[in-house]
């Protein structure tokens, strides 16, 4: 156990290349989601079958098998990449799929009755999508995407065979140095722990944030200010 807290700052700097692969895989999925998602849902027949290609091909894929492809396979033909930019590539494919979906569904969930609003107001296409579609689809979003970004997190975990000293890599190498198998993996798993609930923290803040700026949570000076009625019907 002791040899295990030694380490920890070992498994700290794994950690944190844990939260650039996540951060790096997750803002590389929102463009793809976005684009493909809006797509799939608005745009024309050529483009929503585009759309539906790229989700079920990468939305069938493993993300392992497309990791070791792009970083095996296609050094045998010329194109080499990085670990970090394979693993990077790999889980965003994968996972701005997944999201592309949740675009998808949270932009045709979006009232008819809103998207006649811009038609009548002679709103032009991208006008429409940007100011009144997505800003309500957002808050749609948002608990779905919460739960793809915890599985970006833990799907990280893959990158270790390709030698990306992430915090799973560095588990290995504790264990293999120490022989403690079980306080090596359970430090590891506290850690990813306490990743995944600050994700849900910051998810859940911006589901707040988001709903206030829709109009469907009042801010909370408005709810302070309002009084309480006791069983008399008095003000207090």
């Amino acid at each position: 156990m002791s040899q295990i807290l030694h380490a920890y700052p070992l498994l700290l700097r794994g950690a944190w290349i844990t939260v650039q692969l996540t951060v790096y895989s997750a803002v590389v999925a929102l463009v793809l989601a976005m684009v493909f998602g809006v797509t799939g849902a608005v745009g024309g027949r050529v483009a929503r079958a585009i759309a539906r290609v790229y989700v079920e091909f990468f939305r069938g894929s493993a993300t392992l098998v497309l990791m070791f492809w792009l970083f095996y396979a296609l050094p045998l033909v010329g194109f080499r990449f990085q670990p970090m930019v394979a693993g990077v590539i790999a889980l965003s494919l994968n996972y701005g799929a997944y999201g592309a979906e949740v675009v998808r569904g949270a932009v045709r969930a979006v009232p008819t009755a809103q998207y006649e609003a811009t038609v009548a107001l002679n709103m032009p296409t991208y006008q429409r999508i940007r100011r009144v579609i997505l800003p309500q689809a957002v808050a749609l979003m948002l608990p779905p995407f919460g739960n793809l970004l915890i599985e970006l997190l833990k799907a990280t975990a893959v990158v270790s065979l390709i030698s990306i000293a992430d915090l799973t890599f560095r588990a290995q190498q504790l264990r293999a140095a120490t022989g403690q198998t079980a306080w090596a993996f359970a430090a590891v798993l506290v850690l990813y722990f306490v990743m995944a609930q600050i994700l849900q923290l910051l998810v859940r803040y911006l589901e707040r944030r988001t709903a206030r700026m829709l109009g469907r949570r009042p801010p909370r000076k408005a709810v302070a200010a309002v009084p309480v009625v006791t069983g008399t019907g008095a003000a207090q």
